[in-house]
């Protein structure tokens, strides 16, 4: 039983992003998911410092550092991509004209809370950036992390233990073990990797989780 490399999340991810769905990518792990958007697709990616049509990243030693993402990372442009201000942008996010985000997150509840900007330990950089924004603004939050933390506690809780980032705004969480959708009624499993059953999903997790 070999849990997903983060870029097999991300593959993952990419597989239920559907047609003409407009699209924002949070910092860090959540970036992955442009190498791997279907071809045969449109889908239209937004960054919040201000691109829209945005592509996967450069091959190595073709980079454009005028031609970033948020997360300072350099990235393609599509044909018929745009570039725009950043309050533009900000105002598309919490507009309601984002069909999905993709965040990162510390924790997630079970219902559908998010923790991913300030984990509150001593030394710890605050860092929501706009992650606030596009929680409650895109139709659709999807999480993307690894289930269980270095020291082996579970990021997908009853309850969050960390300040959130947004109440009841996650749908569904893809982790390296399963993918979890979200809801009032708690967590249930839509699919889990082979070789691992619902019984071991719930003792990682200590949680009552069902199937979906």
């Amino acid at each position: 039983m070999n849990p997903l490399t983060r870029d097999q999340i991300a593959a993952r991810v990419a597989r239920d992003i559907p047609e003409g769905a407009y699209v924002n990518l949070g910092i860090g792990l959540p970036t992955k998911v442009a190498d791997y958007l279907p071809v045969d697709r449109d889908i239209f990616l937004q960054s919040e410092n201000g691109l829209l049509g945005m592509g996967p990243a450069p091959e190595k030693g073709q980079e454009d550092w005028d031609l970033i993402n948020a997360g300072k990372q350099a990235v393609t442009l599509l044909t018929g991509g745009c570039y725009f201000h950043h309050a533009d942008s900000f105002a598309m996010m919490r507009g309601g004209h984002l069909d999905i985000c993709v965040l990162g997150a510390f924790q997630v509840s079970v219902t559908g809370d998010l923790a991913n900007w300030h984990t509150g330990q001593p030394g710890a950089i605050p860092a929501v950036g706009g992650a606030m924004d596009l929680a409650i603004g895109a139709k659709q939050t999807f999480v993307m992390m690894e289930l269980l933390t270095k020291d082996g506690q579970s990021k997908l809780v009853e309850r969050c233990s960390y300040a959130l980032t947004g109440i009841a705004c996650v749908s569904r969480v893809y982790t390296d073990r399963a993918v979890f959708e979200l809801g009032p009624d708690g967590a249930r499993v839509v699919e889990m990797i082979d070789g691992l059953t619902l019984d071991d999903l719930r003792g990682m997790t200590g949680l009552p989780l069902a199937l979906a």
